[in-house]
């Protein structure tokens, strides 16, 4: 009987540890991540982009929205001892007044002098400025609207708004930051129009800056 051969020994080496990355592939994914952000964050900013396109419009020509600034005034009266102590009772005036002439807006100034007091708020494209007098109690409101234009136009500076626009504003400004930066980062991976997408950017920038120069005083 013949004798069996032996087994051959396991010579194969150990599987290699998988390649990593190149540099390819890192850029496809890096396009890829930015094409997937600049489409969404395009769709998101979307109203606010337009929103401070017309604003800006509107902003530089304040006079044509001129004609829908309307001021009224009208008058009433407050408890006497509200106003003749030395510190005003604050809270009730101002209450008093919002409930009367349907004021919703912000305190912007609560003045006081010897014989009277000096009250405003303030909001979005509207002010109500209030003059009371300390010995009667009487006041005047003159109450100014300044129209859906003006509205936009305070909005758009953040003017009169509050903590939470503000935040919103701040909010809005990275959104389109961040559409203006995936957008760089998509002309840079393609290579045929890389060139030209970057000298029509720079383009755009030199303009801006020569009629800054030029023409601003």
């Amino acid at each position: 009987m013949s004798k069996s051969l032996p087994l051959p020994l396991n010579t194969a080496k150990p599987s290699a540890e998988p390649a990593p990355r190149t540099r390819g592939q890192m850029g496809r994914r890096t396009a890829t991540l930015s094409r997937w952000l600049h489409i969404y964050l395009s769709m998101v900013s979307f109203a606010l982009l337009l929103f401070f396109a017309v604003t800006g419009l509107t902003l530089n020509h304040t006079d044509w929205f001129a004609a829908q600034m309307r001021t009224s005034q009208v008058r009433g009266q407050v408890p006497t001892a509200w106003v003749k102590s030395e510190q005003p009772a604050k809270l009730e005036i101002v209450e008093h007044l919002r409930k009367n002439h349907g004021i919703k807006t912000g305190l912007s100034e609560f003045r006081t002098d010897d014989n009277q007091l000096g009250i405003a708020f303030k909001g979005p494209g509207y002010s109500a400025d209030v003059v009371l007098d300390r010995a009667t109690g009487k006041y005047d409101v003159t109450e100014t609207r300044m129209g859906l234009a003006a509205v936009m136009n305070d909005l758009h500076k953040g003017r009169d708004t509050g903590p939470a626009w503000s935040l919103f504003l701040d909010v809005s400004a990275g959104l389109m930051a961040g559409v203006s930066f995936t957008g760089l980062v998509l002309m840079w991976f393609l290579q045929r129009k890389r060139m030209a997408g970057f000298v029509t950017m720079a383009t755009g920038a030199l303009a801006c800056y020569l009629v800054y120069v030029i023409w601003v005083p």
